[in-house]
């Protein structure tokens, strides 16, 4: 070959490999994402660990955590991660606490450890949230924690806790941003290339992540074809990386339908659905699905905020989440010194006790069979049928309405020793026959072996 031609060959690799950093370097305004459909088995061991997890919880932290719901002496209503806009804080005057923000009792391993003996399987935390702050090491910006007193990335020793406590780390990121777009007036177009190299960051550098949990989707610029090109540029990076819906529109299809579009031509983006703060009434059928919920009435720190639910509260809203199908992402928001409220630590504490007795009914279960039960919930796994009774009989008998299945043996969760308990028949109702008094007066579970998957007439 001659010289003249390995130059030509060297000038053609050279504009391909430009012309390829081009076109993956900003968000594109194509509708079909660049990478291929997955098959039916792909999608489920995606999915399979999140599946089965259950549990999880979200942690809100940022700035807000500095004013936590107070500004100028006054209280203001709302959610404390919104307080930048609540009370309606310039710009200019809201960064300052970038100067204050100094978690100096910050410990990534107690808290992955409180997660761990809560019985969650991830952890999501706010990379960034609306006010646009970061909370982790970022070159495409200094409105990040190197610019505060701490100075140091808070993500990466959460991952590696998580890790070294066997959890999933998950990163939450918000489309909307205050700080970079608003503020700055960036066309939209600039703002993505910004935003598309800071999730490059967060999907190079911190290992494995689990779930990229997106938010502020609603914003009008955001278009669903910019989540579905989002979603395979993300996927290029890990393949193996679960989205929720909120990074295309808040919108979804069944599992079925999705996997009718195998040339990955389909018109949502993300693999599960995301309600807020409430519990569907009857679940989402088909759907993957996880309600996030605080614990109080905020997301993120709010020092005047002691509304906060019971743990007896909790279990049964992580059971009837479970029961119907979906994940519970419960919140907690950290002061701005990196502290865990008490309050938050002792729920999630009180939940673990109950867990360590009866993860069996909520790791891997899928939903109930029922339409309705008068006595609480149920979840499922091959052959076992597990029953949360929150209202215990008075009279010893649990009747389970329509079940059609042959129950093979019944025992309490909490009796380790599994002594059976008698069971009966009679017109379409299983009787169970249980002792006066519940192993626990949350949630006290009994197990049924059944031949077959369960069935309700």
């Amino acid at each position: 070959m001659s010289v003249s031609k390995h130059n030509g060959l060297f000038y053609a690799i050279v504009f391909l490999g430009v012309l390829f950093l081009i076109l993956t370097s900003a968000v594109s305004h194509s509708a079909t994402a660049a990478l291929p459909g997955e098959t039916n088995q792909q999608i489920d061991e995606r999915m399979r660990w999140w599946r089965d997890a259950k549990f999880g919880i979200f942690i809100h932290w940022g700035l807000y955590s500095i004013p936590a719901g107070e500004w100028n002496g006054e209280r203001v209503p709302g959610y404390s991660s919104f307080i930048q806009k609540t009370a309606k804080i310039s710009q200019a005057e809201y960064a300052k606490l970038q100067k204050n923000f100094n978690p100096i009792k910050y410990d990534a391993l107690q808290w992955a450890s409180l997660a761990k003996r809560a019985g969650a399987k991830y952890i999501v935390i706010t990379s960034k949230h609306h006010e646009g702050f970061c909370l982790f090491d970022s070159k495409f910006t200094d409105y990040d924690v190197m610019g505060t007193p701490h100075g140091r990335d808070l993500l990466k020793p959460l991952a590696d806790a998580c890790r070294r406590e066997g959890l999933h780390i998950c990163w939450y990121y918000s489309i909307l941003d205050w700080h970079h777009h608003e503020a700055k007036g960036q066309d939209f177009y600039s703002y993505c290339t910004f935003m598309k190299s800071q999730l490059r960051e967060l999907l190079n550098n911190y290992g494995r992540i689990g779930v990229m949990w997106f938010d502020g989707e609603w914003i009008p610029q955001w278009k669903e074809e910019y989540g579905r090109d989002l979603e395979a540029d993300l996927r290029r990076i890990q393949p193996d990386l679960i989205l929720n819906d909120r990074i295309g529109r808040g919108r979804q299809i069944t599992r079925a339908e999705r996997r009718k579009n195998v040339d990955d031509t389909r018109e949502f983006a993300g693999d599960f659905g995301t309600p807020e703060q409430e519990i569907p009434t009857t679940g989402i059928s088909g759907f993957d699905w996880e309600t996030c919920m605080t614990m109080n009435d905020t997301w993120g720190f709010k020092k005047h905020d002691h509304n906060w639910k019971t743990t007896a509260n909790l279990i049964r809203k992580l059971v009837d989440t479970v029961s119907k199908g979906g994940n519970f992402l419960l919140n907690v928001g950290p002061t701005s010194e990196g502290l865990i409220p008490t309050a938050s630590v002792k729920r999630l504490e009180e939940i673990g006790h109950w867990m360590d007795v009866n993860s069996e009914s909520i790791y891997g279960t899928t939903a109930n069979p029922f339409e309705k039960l008068p006595w609480g919930r149920a979840t499922k796994k091959p052959g076992r049928l597990y029953l949360h009774v929150f209202d215990w009989p008075k009279d010893g008998k649990l009747e389970v309405p329509g079940l059609s299945n042959k129950v093979t043996k019944a025992y309490l969760l909490a009796d380790k020793s599994q002594k059976s308990l008698v069971v009966s028949y009679s017109n379409g109702i299983v009787s169970i026959a249980v002792p006066l008094e519940p192993a626990d007066p949350v949630d006290t579970v009994v197990v049924l072996e059944i031949v077959g998957t369960a069935k309700v007439l």
